[in-house]
């Protein structure tokens, strides 16, 4: 029985128009994707190899102190290790955010630091200074989750700056750190644990710091005695704290101690190892 009706012929040109049309779309998509991880590459971080120690050294212009410096370059050369120095205006929230791929066995934080910064039902947290200038539009997401925050100096006249917090070395710093032994010369920096734990879970061995305040001229005087004992006389990181207590003493204003964190039997038997090979 024939139909009364005419006969649909398919569309062919529209149906290859709409092929071609999805492959150019397809096409393109791909070109920019294959764009994007050529200028963004999301591969791994790039690790330094090399054996090295840091000096980070935010208070060469506010407490410049050259004879502690030269002190402490000479004793780090008995360790054949290269050594970085990086003056105040290098400390930035991403020099902090990069030191875990330098493979660092020893960073000596001569910063600012303390232990006052808290929020609302939260624990005090330990926060080290940086030298980047506060502002409230750049590192937003960090801002927002306490990774940092805004620190100043009593008395200042300037806008503050970001300081950088525990959880920023748990989630922001790149990498991890290589059995690092961290010394943290700044106010506070054992009055809690917090930043020690955050060092430790990020691959740090040992955290040394003060359990209080402690002036510039002091702590410059504690990490030389400090270092000659664990670098010069060889000794492990609990006996060269305790001598550094009987040479030097607690700071005269307000009898902060040296400690170090985690406090075992590993750590305070832990000599620096400083073979300068790879």
């Amino acid at each position: 029985m024939r139909s009364g009706g005419k006969k649909v012929k398919p569309r062919k040109k529209t149906l290859q128009k709409r092929t071609t049309y999805l492959f150019l779309i397809s096409a393109f998509i791909l070109v920019c994707l294959i764009a994007y991880f050529v200028l963004y590459p999301q591969s791994e971080p790039v690790f330094d190899q090399t054996p090295k120690v840091a000096i980070v050294d935010h208070l060469n212009i506010q407490f410049p102190n050259q004879t502690f410096l030269n002190t402490i370059k000479a004793i780090l050369n008995e360790t054949g290790l290269e050594v970085d120095y990086y003056s105040s205006e290098q400390v930035t929230v991403d020099f902090y955010r990069n030191l875990p791929l330098h493979n660092y066995k020893l960073i000596i934080f001569r910063v600012h630091s303390t232990a006052e910064c808290s929020v609302a039902d939260q624990p005090p947290l330990v926060v080290f200074f940086s030298s980047e200038e506060y502002s409230n539009v750049r590192h937003i997401s960090e801002q927002g989750d306490m990774r940092v925050v805004y620190v100043n100096f009593p008395d200042a006249h300037t806008g503050g700056y970001f300081g950088i917090t525990p959880l920023f070395v748990k989630q922001s710093m790149k990498g991890r750190f290589n059995n690092t032994v961290v010394i943290a010369m700044g106010c506070e920096g054992l009055k809690h644990t917090n930043m020690a734990e955050a060092f430790k879970e990020k691959g740090a061995k040992a955290y040394i710091s003060w359990n209080g305040s402690v002036s510039a001229q002091h702590t410059d005087e504690a990490t030389a005695c400090r270092l000659r004992n664990l670098i010069v006389e060889n000794n492990a990181i609990g006996e060269a704290v305790t001598k550094t207590m009987k040479e030097v003493g607690p700071d005269p204003l307000d009898n902060s101690t040296l400690l170090f964190y985690p406090d075992t039997a590993e750590v305070r038997s832990y000599v620096i190892p400083y073979d300068a090979k790879p």
